[in-house]
């Protein structure tokens, strides 16, 4: 099976919903004439198997010891990596990266076994200005792992890429917004 074709006519049947006018608000605010609802795939059994192969793929030669990113988009994508990883007896831990710091127990901003000085990619659903993925980055740094780069499934091409760049980390988008729409 071609993993990739796959996806891609998951997401056009059931993720990409397009509008004339621009009716859906973007986590920046902005509003847009099409919207990417990708965890109507990330959080389906053969959309995480997909997925979770995909990613492997294209990471599991940079050996990297964890996979993960800011919740929810995130989640499932690390978790199905990770399942991935270890069928192939390559095991890839997830992790997570709350949004805020636990604001009790631990305190813990970042959920896994991951350790300082491991190194690590971030994982998004969908990027449009990186303020996810960044985020994300950020904590996972400042907690001392290394990021090996930030992959997205769907890079909606606003500036994203641009930004993830310039704080000098490598993108890996597995598609583009201009593969699906006619712009």
């Amino acid at each position: 099976m071609d993993y990739r074709e796959r996806l891609k006519e998951m997401i056009n049947e059931r993720a990409l919903k397009v509008s004339d006018r621009p009716i859906f608000k973007l986590s920046s605010g902005k509003m847009s004439t099409y919207y990417m609802d990708l965890r109507t795939i990330t959080l389906d059994p053969e959309g995480g198997f997909i997925i979770g192969n995909l990613i492997f793929e294209m990471i599991k030669d940079r050996n990297p010891d964890a996979v993960g990113g800011l919740t929810l988009g995130a989640d499932p994508i690390s978790y199905a990596t990770a399942l991935i990883s270890y069928i192939n007896r390559k095991p890839i831990k997830p992790f997570v990266v709350r949004k805020e710091p636990k604001g009790h127990g631990t305190g813990k901003q970042i959920e896994g076994n991951v350790k300082p000085g491991e190194k690590v990619f971030i994982v998004e659903d969908v990027v449009t200005t990186a303020g996810s993925s960044l985020k994300a980055a950020k904590v996972a740094r400042d907690f001392g792992l290394e990021i090996l780069g930030i992959i997205a499934i769907v890079d909606r091409e606003e500036g994203g890429e641009e930004n993830i760049r310039k704080e000098g980390f490598d993108f890996f988008p597995v598609f583009k917004i201009s593969e699906f729409l006619n712009r």
